[in-house]
Parts: C-alpha cells; sequence; structure tokens
C-alpha cells in the first residue's frame, strides 16, 4: 500500500481502521444490481413453518388392527387415522387435530384391552393346566419302583 492510499483510508473513517463486513455488505448490494453509491438496506427474515406437523398414527393403528384388534377398535383407528392424513393433505388442521386425537384414543383403548385379554387368558392358561395335571396325578396310580 502506498502512502496516498493510507492517507484516503484514515481520512474516510476518521483514524479508524476500515470496517471489512461493512465492506463485504457494499459488496454484494453492488453485485446485486443496487447503484454503487447508494446506502445499504438491512433485512430481517423470519422463517415461518408452512405446516404444523399433525401426528395422524398410521402405523400405530395399523398394528393394532393387524395385532391387537380388540372388539375392531384398531380397524376404526385405523379408519380415523387415514381421515386424518386425508385432511392434513387438503390444509384442515383443525380437523386433521380433532381426527388423530380420536385415533389416538381408539388406539390407546384397543392396546389396554387387547393387553387385558392377553393377561387373562395366561392366568385362566395357568390355572387350568393346573387343574388338569392335578386331576391326572390323582387318577393315575403310583406305582412303586
Amino acid at each position: 500500500m502506498n502512502h496516498s492510499s493510507q492517507a484516503f483510508i484514515t481520512a474516510a473513517s476518521g483514524g479508524q481502521p476500515p470496517n471489512y463486513e461493512r465492506i463485504k455488505e457494499e459488496y454484494e448490494v453492488a453485485e446485486m444490481g443496487a447503484p454503487h453509491g447508494s446506502a445499504s438496506v438491512r433485512t430481517t427474515v423470519i422463517n415461518m413453518p408452512r405446516e404444523v406437523s399433525v401426528p395422524d398414527h398410521v402405523v400405530w393403528s395399523l398394528f393394532n388392527t393387524l395385532f391387537m384388534n380388540f372388539c375392531c377398535l384398531g380397524f376404526i383407528a385405523y379408519a380415523y387415522s387415514v381421515k386424518s392424513r386425508d385432511r392434513k393433505m387438503v390444509g384442515d388442521v383443525v380437523g386433521a387435530q380433532a381426527y388423530a386425537s380420536t385415533a389416538k384414543c381408539l388406539n390407546i383403548s384397543s392396546l389396554i384391552f387387547s393387553i387385558l385379554m392377553v393377561i387373562i387368558c395366561i392366568i385362566i392358561f395357568s390355572t387350568t393346566s393346573v387343574v388338569v395335571f392335578q386331576s391326572f396325578a390323582q387318577r393315575t396310580p403310583h406305582s412303586g419302583f
């Protein structure tokens, strides 16, 4: 740098070193086509989510339909889940949330009732097998080896 350019920089900035970020912003504004002498315009960009995420519980409903379909609650939950997905595709967020909430309640009910039925079946099976085993043990005579 020669002496004449240093004098220009110190005179223009009031004796302070140049602000390189400001120079970079002016370069970008000039690149976009704004006039060279215009003041830089600051903008604020706020990214808004375009779509509110509404869970539709389709996978859970399908699992309950295939494996734990107590009184067809899993199938009904699947129907509500599909309706929730359809409403979400149309853009009706409130309707999608209502159908998703109903599907969730039906899935929880189906899961609880199915687990209770499995526990009751295990209890009945174990008690009947103990009774059957005891009755066979009483009928057969013990042979003395």
